[in-house]
């Protein structure tokens, strides 16, 4: 059976994307949770993920004993080993668009990330609309979402296919920030949000985020513990 590594429902945007993909298709797995605690080289955290994992990160998945250490290669893995699951769109171009925008959000949107950590345990608006005041680069990553989102085949469709799929896994984080920081968007936008948030594995990985209960002091740039 697959074995996924992650970190934080709370905090981990990168454990998030497969985590999604394995849930939502279906996929057998058992899940592992490594809690952070700090990341420094002698913290329980990375020296519980450094036994499975080289680089000492999540998400991490193992196959029989292989090793798959980054979220877009663990999809595109996932998309190998289950073909008849569509995880990609069918359509050729639909599916280089996907791969495309997974990739950009892979490697960018760096403002988004340094400002907006996702937090699904707070309520941040008040931090979001200082944020978007002072922060032009934020405007441009926004605006740039905003634009891929816009994009989709129908308003109603999901990013790149009818259905879910793994580029949607990708963006999933993105609205739970935009969520958590109040970030306005445009009408089209938030119907994109809101057919997030009405899939099951996204409401369960909210769910269980919320219930965890854990202040981690080292992902809290505007809160402190009480």
């Amino acid at each position: 059976m697959l074995e996924l590594f992650i970190g934080d429902k709370n905090y981990s945007t990168w454990s998030m994307r497969p985590w999604l993909v394995i849930q939502h298709f279906n996929i057998p797995f058992t899940e592992h949770l490594i809690a952070f605690d700090h990341f420094d080289v002698d913290s329980q955290f990375k020296q519980s993920i450094l036994k499975i994992n080289p680089t000492g990160k999540v998400p991490a998945l193992v196959d029989d004993g292989f090793l798959i250490w980054d979220s877009l290669a663990i999809c595109e893995y996932l998309a190998e080993k289950f073909p008849e699951k569509h995880l990609w769109p069918q359509d050729l171009k639909q599916r280089a668009r996907a791969r495309s925008m997974s990739a950009e959000m892979h490697s960018s949107f760096m403002s988004l990330r340094s400002c907006c950590d996702m937090n699904l345990d707070a309520d941040l608006k008040h931090i979001g609309a200082q944020l978007w005041q002072e922060n032009l680069k934020l405007q441009h990553d926004v605006k740039r979402i905003e634009q891929l989102w816009s994009e989709r085949p129908h308003p109603d469709s999901f990013l790149c296919a009818d259905e879910f799929t793994i580029v949607d896994a990708f963006y999933a984080p993105v609205v739970m920030r935009f969520m958590g920081y109040g970030i306005a968007v445009s009408a089209n936008s938030q119907r994109y949000i809101d057919k997030i948030l009405a899939v099951p594995a996204v409401q369960q990985w909210i769910a269980e985020a919320q219930a965890e209960f854990r202040f981690v002091a080292c992902e809290e740039q505007y809160r402190s513990q009480v």
